[in-house]
Order: C-alpha cells, then structure tokens, then sequence
C-alpha cells in the first residue's frame, strides 16, 4: 500500500514565493501559500512573472499539480519529477520554448537563476529558450541582474561544485525595459547539460585578493557612444584600484513589435531600447563580486553617471567581504544545502549574511527539512566576515537514481 502524501507545508504572503517553489520542486515537499497580495485594491494574487515561472516549473517537471483560487491569492503547488527537456514534455527539437508575456516586468534572470538551480537534479539536460514580447535581458529597477551577470558571475559558481560540463547561456537578441516600464523582446537560451548525482560538497575559505575586472557595456537601439562614455567613467573610478580592466562594448538593434493594431497593421514600433552596464571583479582564489546597472525606463539619466555608479556598486559589494557576493550567496548556500551529507563551509561578509534575503533563505530551507546554519567568526582575521557551516540535506538527483 502506498504511503499517503506528505500534507503541504504552508506560507503566506508573496515574498520569495519563487525561491519557495525552487525549494518544493527539489525536495518533493508540496506547499500551500495563502494571502498573496490580498490587501491589494488593483492587482491581487499572483503577478504576471509568477504565473509565467509556474508555466515554466509545469514544463520542465513531469506529475507536478498546480491550483490557483479564484482570485488569485491561494495557491497549491504539488510538485514532479524534474525531466529537463526531455522528449514528450512539450520539448521540440530538445529544446523547450518558454514565451514571456508582454506585461511582465521582470528580468530573464528571475527566471534564469532558479531554473539554472533546478537543472543539475534535472533527468536529463535542461534546454530552454526564452521568447516573447517580455524577454528582458537587462537589469531591472526590481533587482533584477542582467543575462551577463548571470553568465559571468553567477554559472562559474557551479564548477565549485563538481557541475562544469555542457553549460552555455546565449543571449540571441538583447533588450531593455520598455518605456511603459514592461516587455522587452528579447531572446536567451540557456543549456545546461551536466547533471549530477550530489553536488560536491565545498569548503571556501579564502575570499583572495582582486585581480581582474571584467565587463559588458550594452546599447540596444541608441547611439554606440553611450557605450563609450560608461567604459571611461567606471574605468576612472576602478583604474586607481587595479590595472587589469577590460571592458567590452556590445552595439545592438532594438527589437521591433507589432503595433497594437495586430495583423491588420503591418506597421511596428520599436521596444527594449537603452543601454547599461555589467562589472564583474575576480579575485585570487576565483570569488567573484558583480554590480548591473541599466538606464531607467523613461530615460533622463546620462551615461557617464551610470558608469561611476556602477563602478561604486562593484567596490560597495567588493567591501563586504566574504567568497560570494550577496547575488551568489542564494545559490552557493541551496547547493550547499541540497548537497552530501558532509559539512560544508562557506566565508561569508556580515553585511551578506544579514540581509533580508539570505535570513529568509535560511528560514525557508529549515522549513523544507535542511539543517541550521552554524555560525561563528573567521579565526585571526581582521575582516568583517565570518563562517558559515552547513550540512547538506543528501536531497539528490531523484531522476538520475532511478536512470
């Protein structure tokens, strides 16, 4: 006789509902979240991008359950196994297409970043390509990274790990925030085709010293001098600092849309355009800091500007200390936790491990069966860090054990 399903764990609110759904797909925990976004006069229940991450987590799982109430508040989520792109799950080609809606208004990394999470425990390789009028493959004003901070500082944190082989992130068509602050048409395909048994448990001690800067300046439908006048003016706060700086300077055409006319209009309107930047500092021992900055909207913000600031933030994150940055601590300490039943330990800055968002995490992870976190100073050293030891839950590769 089977044994009876294990009753969903139960939240409320929507904060970080997504990284709540991350947690139930990887452990197989059904959760049931209340009273989401129930004090709102105009836009109750779920948002747009949350909607468009449960189509996402449906396509790349096979079994999972999904019921929303009537408004919108109530959400019961059942989880599957997840099957990557495998054949027969909606996959053509071995690739999966996944269409953002134009009225959303978030990042490509909201997606990209729990997606990238879920693929090592996936069955088979995990190909998906993001599409539609609501792609957007820049920062955000939510807080959303761009695609090049994603590729360039947040996937080499899985080689730690033992997960290093077959993991591409391509940016097809870049894009910005629309004017009216939602879309992007933009275009990114993620391949990540190196799945694991356990990640490897890892021991990061030694944050190291900075030894490189790299980065990405992009325009999309504006002038290539904008480009220019960011690359001088972050290089004129960091050059004093370190040497060895190279910024690229990436030039592309604006997307286009059909107007609102449709198909009785063959005219189109240009969308996705501005421009930005995205530093990655490396230090000695491979920690890596990002800061992400893009222009707003409604524009009115000059270049020059928006490099010293971007350049600022990446000295800001670097001050903070520790081995990850508060962009990769989320997914360094989920590894870590999902990992072998081994200690694990981690160097992290103060001012990363006592935000908000990495506090939440770890109640979330409790919540779902990982163990607490062990805390306690870095021996001898002056730096305001400290370490964090945590032993993994032995969660595991379900589809891989049963292959």
């Amino acid at each position: 006789m089977a044994a009876p399903p294990p009753p969903p764990l139960r939240f409320t609110s929507h904060r970080a509902l997504a990284d709540r759904l991350l947690f139930s797909t990887l452990t197989g925990r059904p959760v049931h979240i209340s009273q989401i976004r129930s004090s709102s006069p105009t836009s109750p229940g779920l948002a747009v991008h949350e909607i468009s991450f449960l189509r996402l987590l449906e396509a790349v799982t096979n079994g999972s359950h999904i019921e929303i109430s009537y408004t919108g508040t109530i959400l019961l989520y059942r989880p599957g196994l997840i099957t990557g792109s495998a054949a027969g799950s909606g996959a053509s080609g071995g690739v999966l297409q996944h269409e953002l809606p134009a009225t959303n208004s978030r990042g490509v990394s909201y997606f990209l970043l729990r997606l990238c999470l879920l693929a090592p425990f996936s069955k088979s390789p995990v190909n998906v390509l993001f599409r539609g009028p609501g792609v957007i493959t820049s920062a955000t004003p939510a807080g959303d990274m761009s695609v090049d901070s994603v590729r360039t500082a947040i996937l080499p944190l899985y080689e730690h790990f033992g997960i290093s082989n077959n993991i591409e992130l391509r940016i097809l068509r870049r894009s910005c925030l629309g004017t009216d602050g939602v879309g992007g048409a933009g275009e990114v395909q993620l391949v990540f085709g190196h799945q694991v048994r356990l990640p490897k448990t890892i021991h990061l001690l030694n944050a190291g010293r900075v030894k490189r800067i790299r980065g990405v300046a992009y325009a999309t439908g504006v002038a290539a001098s904008n480009n220019a006048r960011m690359i001088e003016a972050a290089r004129g706060v960091l050059n004093p600092f370190i040497g060895d700086i190279y910024i690229f300077s990436d030039v592309s055409s604006a997307p286009f849309l059909p107007t609102a006319d449709g198909a009785r209009s063959k005219t189109k309107r240009k969308t996705g355009v501005g421009f930005g930047l995205s530093l990655v500092a490396e230090s000695s021992t491979g920690s890596l800091y990002s800061a992400d900055l893009a222009s707003p909207p409604q524009g009115g913000r000059a270049p020059e500007d928006m490099g010293r600031d971007c350049a600022h933030q990446l000295l800001e994150n670097v001050s903070l200390g520790g081995c990850v940055s508060l962009a990769g601590a989320p997914t360094v300490l989920t590894l870590m936790a999902m990992g072998s039943e081994d200690v694990g330990r981690l160097q992290l800055g103060r001012g990363v491990l006592a935000t908000e968002k990495t506090i939440g995490l770890g109640r979330d992870l409790r919540k779902f069966g990982a163990s607490g976190w062990g805390i306690r100073d870095v021996d001898g050293d002056e730096s305001d860090a400290v370490i964090v030891s945590v032993v993994g839950r032995g969660v595991g590769n379900v589809g891989r054990k049963m292959a």
